[in-house]
């Protein structure tokens, strides 16, 4: 369907947004905290079917999915990065699209662009609409994008919508950037500012397989193997339901206020040049909250905290030069300050 020129397809889209609301809030009331949980967990088991091992990335995604939050995935090339975004967003019913940045992509590549089109009526305006009207945009190897196009997906994933043409766009809900970067070959780059880094809520390391799982994945992928059918088992309302429960997940006030202390040491210690903002404080109490819901939980307990405190710290601090000399690393320096 066509947006002409003098009409705002964002009204349309905040008009959705409401009902969609309005529909999450219904089937929370239909269903139960279990029932919830249980359709969370079975994503885990989807996803499992075509990603071996890395448990612990899985779960840090569906932690940032019910959070609302975006990721920042990085890890050589070859570990599946975007075949697990993929099968995510297969197994939660969402509509995926992938962004492969490079040095000459312009932000209206990813926005979308106005064009003029012949109709019966005459000639009008259409905005063509980018890949990042979706879901879940994987934006592949962000760190090759200039800085000018690494901005346009700035507004998107702080403020959910999208400026161009002299409109605004909101985008479908939930929505989700899953960005991947290669730390081995930095030639030709453009690192990320603190800035637009301190927009995704974590940083994932993703790791290699140990042997047994690299040789199932050798099995499955390269011995001629079916690939197992995924099946959508978390449909987008029962998400956007679980999403407003995660927020209402109870924390101690000791938990939260040993939180928020764990931050603060960030601004202190000796071997930290830079350290994390308020953003953090909340954004590691919200991902334990998931964390809890992720495991069956309805409470916070102190591990939550523990486990999300470097994916959501890793990527906000700087070190100070003295401990990049010693061969400090940010997981190295939380984990102190967790001990």
């Amino acid at each position: 369907m066509s947006d002409e020129h003098n009409w705002n397809p964002a009204d349309d889209a905040e008009t959705k947004l409401s009902d969609d609301i309005d529909r999450a809030n219904t089937t929370l009331e239909d269903l139960t905290i279990e029932d919830l949980q249980s359709s969370v967990a079975s994503v885990t088991d989807e996803v499992g079917k075509r990603i071996i091992g890395q448990e612990d990335v899985v779960e840090r995604l569906l932690v940032c999915v019910l959070c609302d939050g975006n990721a920042l995935l990085e890890s050589n090339p070859g570990l599946g990065k975007t075949t697990l975004v993929r099968t995510l967003a297969a197994a939660t019913d969402l509509q995926f699209s992938r962004v492969q940045n490079t040095p000459d992509l312009m932000p209206s590549d990813i926005t979308g662009t106005e064009i003029i089109r012949e109709t019966p009526e005459g000639r009008e305006f259409v905005f063509e609409r980018g890949p990042i009207f979706a879901n879940v945009v994987l934006a592949d190897e962000i760190n090759r994008a200039t800085p000018k196009t690494q901005s346009a997906l700035l507004e998107a994933m702080q403020e959910k919508q999208v400026t161009a043409a002299g409109h605004t766009y909101t985008l479908p809900r939930p929505f989700f950037v899953l960005a991947t970067q290669n730390p081995i070959d930095q030639g030709g780059t453009y690192p990320l500012p603190e800035a637009q880094t301190d927009r995704f809520l974590m940083k994932i390391l993703v790791d290699y397989p140990d042997f047994d799982d690299e040789r199932t994945i050798v099995k499955q992928y390269a011995e001629g193997a079916v690939l197992p059918d995924v099946e959508r088992v978390l449909p987008r309302m029962h998400l956007l339901a679980a999403q407003e429960l995660v927020r209402k997940v109870p924390i101690a006030d000791d938990i939260r206020d040993r939180t928020i202390e764990l931050v603060r040491r960030t601004r202190e210690d000796e071997a930290i040049e830079f350290g994390a903002s308020p953003r953090a404080s909340m954004a590691l109490v919200l991902a334990a909250k998931a964390r809890a819901f992720v495991n069956g939980r309805t409470y916070v307990s102190w591990e939550d905290v523990a486990e999300m405190a470097a994916p959501v710290i890793r990527h906000r601090i700087i070190l100070d030069f003295r401990a990049e000399r010693e061969g400090l690393t940010p997981d190295d320096v939380v984990q102190r300050l967790l001990e």
